[in-house]
């Protein structure tokens, strides 16, 4: 989790926590919760798991159900991901049909595993463009193919919104576009890779 020092100062501001709090919950000094934050320090894994717990979004509320149920019924190929996590919470027909299992064998897991390099390189490089930020807009790039049997991500233009749940935990929306859509769908968004792979 590259991204978790902004991610859990902006959890712990939104929900007034302060940072000896999340030492407690963490088992560490607040020393150490700092150095987290400011990305100077990363946890070990055992840590991970507990600030995971803390980070991860969650579709508990009647606004999240909905969101859900519009990405379940979008005509177009996308999936709503965990933005910590990358934890499937839904997908579309469209997408669903670029997989040989539906999306119910994956929802509750990380996608991460079958992310194609393309999509890592995106991953790491999200930090430094404000993605975290609150006023974060859009992010397209081209990836190519991840080439795993049965959660097939296929070569195209894939689009990346940010969303900030009720409870303060992101979420990602995952949507393939069609180039020539792009403008029109996002004319306010970022371009990370400007070519076909």
């Amino acid at each position: 989790m590259t991204h978790l020092g902004p991610a859990l100062r902006r959890m712990r501001r939104l929900r007034g926590m302060k940072q000896s709090h999340v030492a407690e919950l963490a088992g560490v000094t607040q020393a150490t919760v700092s150095r987290w934050e400011a990305g100077s320090h990363r946890p070990d894994p055992e840590q991970a798991l507990r600030l995971t717990a803390f980070l991860q979004a969650r579709l508990d509320g009647v606004a999240e159900r909905a969101l859900k149920r519009l990405v379940e019924t979008s005509a177009l190929p996308v999936h709503l991901i965990c933005d910590v996590t990358h934890r499937l919470f839904a997908a579309s027909a469209g997408r669903e049909r670029e997989w040989t299992r539906g999306a119910d064998t994956f929802i509750g897991d990380t996608v991460w595993p079958y992310a194609c390099d393309e999509i890592r390189e995106a991953e790491a490089r999200l930090p430094d463009i404000g993605w975290y930020d609150p006023a974060a807009v859009p992010v397209a790039s081209w990836h190519g193919a991840n080439g795993h049997p049965v959660m097939r991500i296929l070569p195209g233009l894939m689009v990346w919104e940010r969303m900030v749940l009720a409870d303060g935990t992101a979420v990602r929306l995952c949507t393939t576009v069609e180039p020539d859509r792009l403008d029109a769908l996002y004319p306010d968004r970022r371009l990370l890779r400007a070519s076909p792979c």
